[in-house]
């Protein structure tokens, strides 16, 4: 599910979709093939809508990060469920099960386990739940001992919840799911297919993960899934060179790579860890202390200090500069 407008990632989502929204120097769309392509999920649909033409000239026909992807253009916006439902056809050819999750979210769930979770039992559908310490940022999920769904609650507040499991939008499915479609194709899971099951009394279930999930629909959330990649929270492929503080700049630190390796001058003040893009230049006396993200092409002045923030691509910082817990971009800049 690519096809959303990301409202809540402005004004970054006012240049580009929240897909391409960049995560350790890649858009994090990118992330979610590369985690399908390990899970020997290769064949994959993404529904599109808002710029959609950076999504296909960046990711093309897949074969880069070895999946075959194909595209579904949504000219209005059918909202989650039913841009599944307008590419049925597709995803039951053999009467197999598939999957569906959000195109923007950071995650390195076990997708082979969901699958395995999901042949388990006869339920028409399978919701991926992680325990979260604060429900009230999320829709939870209420089951029974055995995993059963038996109702929704979202964005409790916490002495009201009835659950501590938040649905994470990965989902595995049986194509009967599609005889509980009211009036396709405008409709949406939460809202209007899930209700409709637990009043019909069709059993569907609940897999639940302790591995990373953060869905970077926010800001602060952008942030902290950045800062989380360098810090090794979550399993993903960063694109550029990791550095670490280290005692000697020209002998291999903590990540296994001299600072100036990276684009950094050899009098970089390091403290922590940071992921360097290509083209990036840094300027004397510049004190860095991560983690951090320098995106490609960055330029960071003379004498600036940088700390836990994610510089996007292209961004520019002036000399004796602070840039702290931010972060920072230029509008028209290469995946900005």
């Amino acid at each position: 599910m690519a096809a959303g407008l990301g409202t809540r990632l402005r004004p970054l989502t006012y240049e580009m979709p929240k897909p391409m929204v960049p995560v350790a120097n890649r858009p994090v769309i990118e992330h979610i093939l590369r985690l399908l392509r390990r899970h020997g999920l290769g064949e994959v649909l993404a529904n599109l809508h808002w710029f959609p033409e950076l999504i296909r000239g960046h990711l093309g026909d897949g074969s880069k990060v070895g999946v075959e992807l194909t595209y579904s253009h949504e000219e209005t916006l059918l909202n989650t469920a039913g841009g599944v439902w307008n590419v049925r056809d597709y995803l039951t050819p053999d009467g197999d099960s598939f999957l569906v999750m959000a195109g923007d979210a950071l995650t390195d769930v076990d997708l082979r386990a969901l699958c395995e979770a999901h042949a388990s039992h006869d339920g028409v559908a399978t919701l991926t739940v992680k325990r979260v310490p604060n429900v009230s940022e999320f829709g939870v999920v209420v089951t029974d001992g055995d995993g059963r769904v038996q109702g929704f609650q979202e964005k409790p507040d916490p002495a009201e919840a009835l659950s501590e499991l938040a649905n994470c939008m990965i989902y595995a499915f049986r194509p009967e799911i599609f005889d509980y479609f009211p009036d396709p194709p405008y409709v949406d899971w939460a809202k209007d297919i899930f209700p409709i099951l637990l009043d019909h009394d069709v059993p569907f279930y609940t897999h639940t993960v302790e591995r990373y999930w953060n869905d970077v629909g926010s800001l602060p959330e952008l942030l902290r899934g950045n800062l989380d990649c360098i810090d090794g929270a979550v399993e993903v492929v960063p694109a550029g060179e990791v550095v670490a503080a280290q005692a000697d700049p020209d002998s291999p630190g903590e990540g296994g790579l001299p600072q100036h390796r990276a684009g950094l001058p050899a009098g970089t003040e390091l403290n922590g860890r940071a992921l360097v893009g290509e083209g990036v230049r840094v300027g004397g006396g510049v004190r860095i202390d991560g983690p951090a993200v320098i995106g490609e092409g960055a330029r960071v002045g003379d004498g600036a200090r940088i700390k836990e923030s994610v510089l996007l691509p292209g961004a520019e910082v002036p000399d004796d500069a602070l840039v702290a817990d931010s972060l920072l971009g230029r509008r028209g800049a290469p995946g900005a």
